[in-house]
C-alpha cells in the first residue's frame, strides 16, 4: 500500500480528477494549501513599488491511499492532467502506507483502501 501526496496547481484540478478517473482512481482527499518551491511566490507592485516579500502561492494537496497495483497509473494520471511545462507543476510524493483502517466495518490493509 502506498500514500501518493501531490502539490499541483489550483486550476489543474478538473483536468487531473478526469485524468484519475479515467486511471480508474476514484477515492482522494483535496485540501487547499500554501506553498513554495522552484516558483519563489511572485511580486507585487504597491504604490509603484515592487516588492518581493508574497511567496506563498495556492496550491492544492491530494492524498490518495493505493494498493500496489494502482501505484504507476495514479502517478502517471497526476503527470497527465497537472502538466503544463513550465515552473510550478508541482511535486508528486509516494510513502509506504503501513495501515489502513476502514472504521465502518474494521477492515484492514489492502481490503480498507477499496
Amino acid at each position: 500500500m502506498k500514500l501518493i501526496i501531490a502539490m499541483i496547481q489550483p486550476h489543474k484540478l478538473p483536468e487531473v480528477k478526469q485524468a484519475l478517473f479515467e486511471a480508474e482512481v476514484y477515492k482522494m482527499t483535496v485540501s487547499n494549501v500554501l506553498g513554495c518551491g522552484q516558483q519563489k511566490g511572485y511580486s507585487e507592485t504597491y504604490r509603484g513599488i515592487e516588492i518581493d516579500e508574497v511567496n506563498l502561492l495556492k496550491k492544492i494537496r491530494l492524498e490518495i491511499a493505493v494498493n500496489e497495483d494502482f501505484v504507476e497509473r495514479t502517478i502517471e494520471a497526476i503527470k497527465k492532467g497537472a502538466y503544463t511545462g513550465k515552473i510550478g507543476d508541482g511535486k508528486i510524493f509516494v510513502l509506504d502506507l503501513h495501515r489502513c483502517i476502514r472504521i465502518r466495518t474494521g477492515e484492514e490493509g489492502s481490503v480498507a483502501i477499496g
